[in-house]
């Protein structure tokens, strides 16, 4: 997917997340992010969209602290989200597309990882918003799954930060069944290191033994990934599949 094409989904995906959260209500519950009432997730959200502008359009090339959660609520609450939203699309639409700035994953360019990864933030936060409504959210396209599980798989778990460590080498292996598309992810003490495609050993060329298997459409592995939903399919050591449940948080601080 190029910068054109993300930067329409967070359009799309940021209105629809504004309009699921009209019609749920500030006080309704996030079953998708137990703890959470829609306003913490507009706030999160509208927050997030802030902070990534900041980015883009001072160019800053060094991390900087968000600018805060607002106190703002109901019907103002929506319209800060709506106006912040807006200014993120068109900035990011118009952005020189060698624009220098700060990033934390790998991207083609600054402004290539900006658009990913809001287009994915705010993919899955619209997800959370219609889960407030009682209702089976919208699916998300194939290929933006496909995508998005590259960037969580081989991006977030990836860094030294990431915790879904085993404590003898193991291997996962991600398959989607719609799209063509699967990973190998060895896990042991350090930090995942994941591929795209079944994987061969280094050193022979021989195929990798897989002692746990997560399969199913893109969109279903995408959102299970992100601990949204469950896996569709386990075959295999179901141990490895709860074990990336319980460790696999991408926390904001």
């Amino acid at each position: 997917m190029d910068v054109a094409e993300f930067v329409e989904t967070l359009d799309t995906e940021g209105r629809s997340l504004v309009a699921a959260a009209e019609e749920a209500g500030p006080d309704a519950e996030v079953a998708t992010c137990p703890g959470w009432q829609v306003r913490d997730l507009v706030r999160h959200t509208g927050m997030v969209h802030r902070w990534a502008r900041t980015f883009v359009t001072e160019g800053h090339t060094a991390y900087l602290q968000d600018g805060g959660l607002p106190a703002l609520d109901g019907a103002e609450l929506l319209a800060w989200f709506r106006d912040g939203h807006r200014r993120l699309v068109d900035s990011l639409a118009s952005a020189p597309r060698d624009v220098e700035c700060w990033s934390f994953l790998p991207a083609p360019s600054p402004l290539a990882f900006w658009a990913r990864r809001q287009a994915h933030e705010t993919t899955v936060h619209r997800v959370d918003a219609q889960s407030a409504l009682g209702v089976t959210p919208g699916t998300v396209a194939p290929d933006l799954a496909v995508d998005g599980i590259d960037e969580l798989l081989r991006g977030f778990h990836g860094r030294a930060r990431s915790k879904v460590r085993a404590q003898e080498p193991r291997v996962l292996r991600v398959r989607a069944t719609d799209a063509d598309a699967v990973w190998t992810v060895r896990l042991s003490p350090e930090p995942p290191v994941s591929e795209r495609g079944p994987g061969a050993e280094r050193d022979g060329g021989a195929a990798v033994d897989v002692d746990c298997e997560v399969s199913g459409p893109a969109a279903g592995l995408y959102l299970a990934l992100w601990n949204r939903l469950p896996f569709p399919t386990v075959t295999g050591d179901a141990s490895l599949a709860t074990l990336w449940r319980e460790t696999s948080e991408v926390t904001w601080s």
